[in-house]
């Protein structure tokens, strides 16, 4: 009799089973943003074979499948896993191994991290370091060459600044790179005193310095890499645009997704050398579903905190100096008809409003008849009135939040009060375009997408200031910022299809979060923590 009833349950369960689908995964008893269309709040999703295959509630879900492995995260938050639209992640890789000189309150405290690892006179091929900001500075100047030369005479030193747009190196580097009072070299400067170079270079003459520092060697680009992968999938990003890579480092990052090695979705600016461009033009847009090869990063101008963002009128605390094109206007339109002729995107960073005039123009002047291009103007940070009207759908203003506040505590000093009105002008950016293209712009910038977040909505640092917000009228809501970071990025690399919400049909890549950022007070949103990160349905943090 008890064997009756025990074949009898067994075959009412394979009759269960039978009637109902087989899934890999229920995730359930959780609050989901799934940053769909309609903005919908679900409580569970089912995934297989690393797609979402369902979305709803947990009851209903249980109706149609059968699950391998469930998962109950008794109320806690879930995101689409959040997309950096502008990074530099083999960046990252590189500045991890770097001296870590961000924060640093002078060039003395700049001085003691150097010697910390490296003792004063040490004789090693070359000490690299990235981070420091003059404007954080009590002096607020650029730092002389003559403190580097007393501690490392016969060692080259090259200490990058946080944006990236310039570096200050010592005597040893100046003379390797041939740079002296005579260089000049075009899309930047070389920071003189009585006659002489100071050891701070800004934007052209670094390429100076790149053409004789020692190559990473593979294993090298391989660990920065997977030191960078850690770092990010922290952080509950599960895609990102690199912003500048050459053919060697993107052939490694597609060898390692192949390998299982990187998890992380990649899109793969090409930096605007000859040599990219003769390689991957005649090839056409690549893309696998871990690596999209399509489209050219290009350098318009420099950055504003070192005075290298190229501006319509002189910077109000430099009076004669206008900053710098990095490329040349003509080269700019005439790249615009090259890449116009291909299927890749053009992406070119403008910071002042020159740069954003002269990108805007030569975008317009070509894509006129080609609708669907996304091409996109990287940082959009100072914009002529003027000029906000000719973004759109296919024009995408791709900005970092944490750059207006970073920024705020000097901008006004260098740009003065009028052209304050189109600085960091994010919500008019959106309202004119209709998608707002959010990141990071990291290692210049923490990789914390949780400080974006708060950026974005509350225009404020994290101690609160200034009460009220930084141009508050230029904050965003809640739900853009999280579209920013999704949907949004996700459109701005061609990707909406597969990533950027919570959908059936897309991939199973989504965050797990210690609360809920869309209703916890604003000032909680930056101590934000990540439980865990999945991209297609596997846990990779």
């Amino acid at each position: 009799m008890r064997l009756n009833i025990f074949a009898l349950s067994m075959s009412l369960i394979l009759i269960s089973c039978s009637t109902k689908q087989h899934a890999d995964l229920l995730v359930y008893n959780a609050q989901v943003y799934t940053a769909d269309e309609q903005n919908t709040v679900v409580s569970a999703f089912v995934v297989k074979d690393g797609v979402f295959v369902a979305v709803g509630d947990e009851q209903t879900l249980r109706k149609t499948y059968y699950f391998d492995a469930e998962q109950d995260l008794k109320k806690q938050t879930v995101l689409p896993g959040l997309i950096d639209a502008h990074a530099h992640f083999y960046g990252l890789g590189l500045f991890l191994s770097d001296v870590d000189l961000v924060g640093t309150q002078s060039e003395r405290e700049v001085l003691d991290r150097l010697l910390a690892t490296y003792p004063a006179y040490s004789k090693t091929a070359l000490i690299r370091g990235r981070g420091w900001d003059q404007n954080d500075w009590e002096s607020g100047v650029f730092p002389h060459k003559s403190l580097l030369d007393s501690l490392y005479p016969d060692t080259p030193v090259v200490l990058e600044r946080i944006d990236g747009h310039a570096y200050w190196v010592n005597q040893v580097v100046l003379d390797l790179a041939g740079i002296n009072a005579q260089t000049k070299v075009a899309g930047g400067f070389v920071v003189m005193d009585s006659g002489e170079p100071t050891g701070v270079l800004i934007d052209g003459p670094m390429s100076l310095v790149d053409a004789v520092l020692p190559q990473k060697s593979k294993e090298d680009q391989e660990t920065a890499l997977l030191m960078a992968q850690t770092e990010v999938l922290s952080y509950g990003i599960t895609a990102l645009s690199d912003a500048g890579l050459d053919r060697q480092v993107i052939e490694l990052m597609d060898e390692m997704h192949q390998q299982n090695a990187l998890h992380l979705r990649i899109d793969a600016m090409i930096s605007n050398t000859p040599e990219n461009l003769d390689y991957y033009l005649p090839k056409g847009v690549y893309v696998t579903p871990k690596l999209r090869v399509g489209s050219v990063k290009v350098y318009g101008d420099g950055a504003l905190g070192s005075r290298g963002a190229a501006l319509k009128r002189p910077y109000a605390d430099y009076p004669g100096h206008f900053g710098a094109m990095v490329t040349p206007v003509e080269a700019i339109e005439k790249l615009a008809h090259r890449l116009a002729k291909t299927d890749f995107q053009m992406n070119t960073h403008a910071i002042g409003d020159s740069a954003n005039a002269v990108v805007l123009n030569a975008y317009q002047k070509v894509l006129a008849d080609k609708p669907g291009r996304r091409w996109r103007v990287e940082h959009a940070q100072i914009i002529d009135g003027l000029d906000i009207p000719s973004f759109s759908s296919d024009i995408i203003p791709s900005v970092q939040p944490t750059h207006a506040t970073s920024d705020m505590y000097w901008a006004e000093k260098r740009l003065g009060s009028e052209r304050m009105n189109g600085a960091y002008a994010y919500a008019r950016l959106l309202k004119q375009s209709g998608i707002l293209a959010l990141g990071t712009d990291f290692p210049v910038e923490q990789v914390n997408p949780f400080l974006t977040f708060y950026a974005a909505t509350t225009r404020q640092d994290t101690s609160g200031w200034p009460e009220g917000g930084f141009l508050p009228d230029e904050a965003l809501s809640r739900t853009e910022t999280l579209w920013g970071m999704t949907r949004w990025a996700a459109y701005a690399m061609f990707r909406e299809q597969e990533i950027g919400s919570i959908e059936v049909g897309k991939r199973a890549d989504f965050c797990v979060l210690d609360q809920d950022i869309m209703e916890v007070r604003p000032q909680y949103i930056p101590q934000t923590k990540v439980l865990a990160t999945f991209v297609d349905g596997q846990k990779v943090y």
